[in-house]
């Protein structure tokens, strides 16, 4: 499994951005997909994630937010971040999780400053 993540780059405070993340390779139909922070210093922590059924899960942080959304074909992964803050600066790493084995994208670096 492979999976390749876009859509990073430098907003504004207040602003938005979407991420994007394709996967690709032997993709199950039970999965879970969705993305992860790492913030300078910081551990790796989870943002969102949607499971195949259409479940979706946040973190408190981001609730409200940001929305994640897959495709109909479900080996996309989208996260639209809106009203944007400094602390919302890390790397977001897109993953994929299924017959127990996590599977990891490179990460894409997001950075909120003025």
């Amino acid at each position: 499994v492979q999976l390749q993540a876009s859509g990073g780059g430098l907003v504004q405070p207040g602003g938005s951005l979407r991420l994007s993340c394709a996967a690709s390779g032997s993709i199950f139909a039970i999965n879970v997909m969705g993305w992860y922070r790492q913030a300078p210093g910081k551990q790796r922590e989870l943002v969102a994630t949607m499971i195949s059924s259409g479940r979706t899960n946040y973190a408190d942080s981001v609730k409200g937010r940001f929305t994640i959304s897959r495709d109909s074909a479900k080996i996309t992964v989208d996260l639209q971040m809106s009203a944007l803050q400094p602390e919302d600066t890390a790397v977001y790493y897109c993953f994929l999780s299924q017959l127990g084995i996590n599977h990891w994208g490179k990460g894409t670096l997001v950075t909120v400053s003025s």
